[in-house]
């Protein structure tokens, strides 16, 4: 069966991904950190999945993500933590916007200055 038969399955737990709103490889897109060309080359996997990206995710809609190990937001400066918790939340929030803002996928990455979008 060809990919494309079998949907998008998550290479770390093996489940569907049912939605782009789920996608830790559109949340990397939207973030500006996969080109286009990538899109179709690189696995998919859920957003929880990857929990070094998921943990910086601040929003009450979303459940928190602990991560464990040298990646634990934990282990970095405030500033930074503080700096990549607005960068992927702004990402995700968008990422959970796209199903109703019509836009073409080239369109998807965020604008470089924040409320932009």
């Amino acid at each position: 069966m060809a990919r494309c038969d079998e949907g998008y399955l998550c290479e770390v737990c093996g489940q569907d991904v049912p939605a782009i709103t789920e996608s830790d490889l559109y949340l990397r897109f939207v973030l500006g950190e996969v080109p286009l060309e990538q899109l179709h080359l690189l696995p998919e996997r859920h957003i929880r999945c990857n929990p070094t990206l998921a943990q910086y995710i601040v929003d009450g809609a979303y459940p928190a993500v602990d991560c464990e190990g040298p990646f634990a937001k934990a282990n970095f400066e405030g500033e930074f933590v503080t700096g990549e918790e607005a960068r992927v939340t702004r990402g995700w929030r968008r990422l959970q916007a796209i199903p109703t803002l019509g836009l073409a996928v080239p369109e998807y990455p965020l604008s470089v200055t924040p409320g932009e979008e």
